[in-house]
């Protein structure tokens, strides 16, 4: 897999970013707190594609395991394998996932944005949930299934949606001027030949 340097720096870039939401914290009581890193995660995604995306999140949670303090000031095997671990560990994938389907979907009009919303409201939130509730209750292991939706689901949906949402007025827009190929370098040009080279194009 080649990466290009200036693709290295996005997602370095948008690591930080992940690493700066996750400074707003609200805690709601349980083990799960209110944070802006699934946003972070949606934006990673939908703005570098698949490969970067994915490379920008699994550096954090990484060096977050090696003990480097970037989630919320912790770090450490901890922090990753803690009782949130479902929902860290998830996010290059939910990252590469978006990168991967909204590059096949035209961002054009309302329903350019609506399809973004649900590629984002999918496979940067409810995706999380499916890995991060059964973590919690490994970890925890006095919580029942219902338990476990009310400490790290029920309460999180509504923001998450309104996470989506803004995501996709960020990216929907970006792309159109940057899309993932064009933002890392690593898009490709080659010239078709024609017979009549005044025809020839380029792409």
């Amino acid at each position: 897999m080649k990466l290009t340097l200036r693709g290295v720096i996005f997602s370095a870039l948008f690591a930080a970013i992940l690493v700066l939401f996750s400074f707003f914290k609200i805690s709601v009581g349980t083990e799960v707190p209110i944070t802006l890193q699934t946003l972070a995660v949606m934006l990673a995604g939908g703005l570098l594609g698949a490969r970067y995306g994915f490379l920008s999140m699994a550096l954090v949670v990484v060096l977050t395991a090696v003990g480097f303090p970037l989630l919320h000031g912790s770090g450490g095997l901890g922090v990753v394998l803690g009782p949130t671990g479902g929902f860290i560990m998830i996010w290059p994938i939910s990252a590469m996932l978006i990168g991967f389907i909204l590059p096949r979907i035209r961002l054009n009009g309302i329903m350019g944005y609506v399809a973004a919303f649900l590629v984002l409201e999918v496979f940067g939130s409810l995706i999380l949930y499916l890995a991060g509730v059964p973590w919690l209750m490994y970890k925890v292991p006095s919580y029942t299934l219902e338990k476990a939706m009310v400490a790290a689901c029920y309460p999180f949906l509504a923001g998450d949606a309104i996470k989506a949402v803004v995501a996709a007025l960020i990216i929907a827009p970006v792309r159109q001027v940057f899309p993932p190929q064009r933002l890392t370098g690593s898009s490709s040009h080659s010239i078709v030949k024609t017979e009549n080279p005044q025809d020839a194009l380029i792409h």
